[in-house]
């Protein structure tokens, strides 16, 4: 039996929180996966990664028709949304917000370095209520790769379309993960059919990271959700005149090194692949994997499939 590794391109992160940062923060997942979980300090492949998520920031403010006033941006991260914005329109005024007191500190030193400071506003909050905003005060909101890890989904939408004015916008890029859960629950059905001792190793490997049955599959945030019910929720939290585009390219991973490979992990809740061969793996699995998968990582063998959904609409 063939098996297809897929390496899945990192979101941003995000769940539920209050309050501002108060300054140096300690790091969290979400800060650590960032700096370097994403891409296990490979600086190409940090590159690689850089200009995706650019390109995904460009197509969501792209949808936006005339230049905002005021945009708020959920699960802010290291502030991609925000910084695109400001380039693209010098006079917004920028709203981040994250879970994570650590990258809001960093968003906020980077906004004074950029000098753009009095055109940001920081606040811990989170999807589910956007907590601290006003009713009826943004012109944008936007969400890239943040409201996949929210587990009340059709609260956020709620919430985005209460912070908005009559006639602003929602603009999402949010990743599809339900066919890596899918992919786990096909490798751990394929190992009980079979003596390869090489299945059941891809199987440790995947439900580590990603929900490994149907029943944890349906219960994860992360892998509970398609791309018509996150329209479903935009619709059923009042927005109008919805627009959905779902991308999923495929494509060759360049060559990578097995250490740095090792060190990245495909999200911010997900262990990195060294972490679950030194937890799970015994001396002698870890011997069969490594020899099994990775020449075809260092030779750049394996392909990679990302799903994005892009979703705008408007309040009426």
């Amino acid at each position: 039996m063939t098996v297809g590794i897929r390496l899945v391109l990192g979101p941003a992160a995000y769940q539920a929180g209050m309050d501002a940062p108060t300054g140096h923060e300690e790091e969290d997942c979400w800060s650590r996966w960032l700096g370097q979980g994403r891409d296990g300090g490979d600086a190409a492949m940090r590159a690689r990664m850089e200009a995706e998520t650019a390109a995904y920031a460009a197509r969501v403010l792209g949808f936006v028709p005339a230049p905002p006033g005021e945009m708020l941006d959920i699960g802010s991260g290291d502030g991609l949304m925000g910084w695109a914005a400001l380039s693209r329109w010098p006079d917004v005024f920028v709203t981040m917000t994250d879970i994570s007191p650590a990258l809001l500190a960093q968003a906020r030193a980077k906004a004074a370095r950029l000098g753009v400071a009095a055109q940001c506003r920081f606040v811990r909050a989170g999807a589910e209520t956007l907590g601290g905003i006003a009713d009826a005060s943004q012109d944008v909101v936007t969400s890239r790769s943040a409201l996949a890890y929210v587990a009340d989904k059709p609260a956020a939408f709620r919430a985005a379309y209460r912070v908005l004015r009559p006639g602003g916008i929602m603009a999402i890029a949010e990743p599809l993960f339900r066919e890596e859960a899918l992919s786990a629950c096909l490798l751990r059905e394929a190992a009980a059919q079979t003596a390869d001792p090489l299945l059941a190793l891809l199987y440790k490997w995947k439900a580590a990271q990603f929900p490994g049955t149907r029943d944890a599959m349906e219960a994860s945030p992360l892998a509970n959700y398609t791309e018509r019910e996150l329209l479903g929720f935009a619709k059923q939290a009042g927005f109008r005149g919805a627009h959905l585009e779902l991308h999923i390219d495929e494509r060759e991973v360049p060559p990578r090194g097995w250490e740095a490979f090792c060190a990245a992990s495909p999200h911010p809740l997900a262990p990195c692949l060294a972490d679950i061969l030194a937890r799970d793996f015994s001396r002698a699995e870890r011997e069969i994997f490594e020899a099994a998968i990775r020449p075809g990582i260092e030779a750049g063998q394996f392909g990679t499939a990302s799903r994005m959904v892009y979703l705008y609409a408007h309040k009426p």
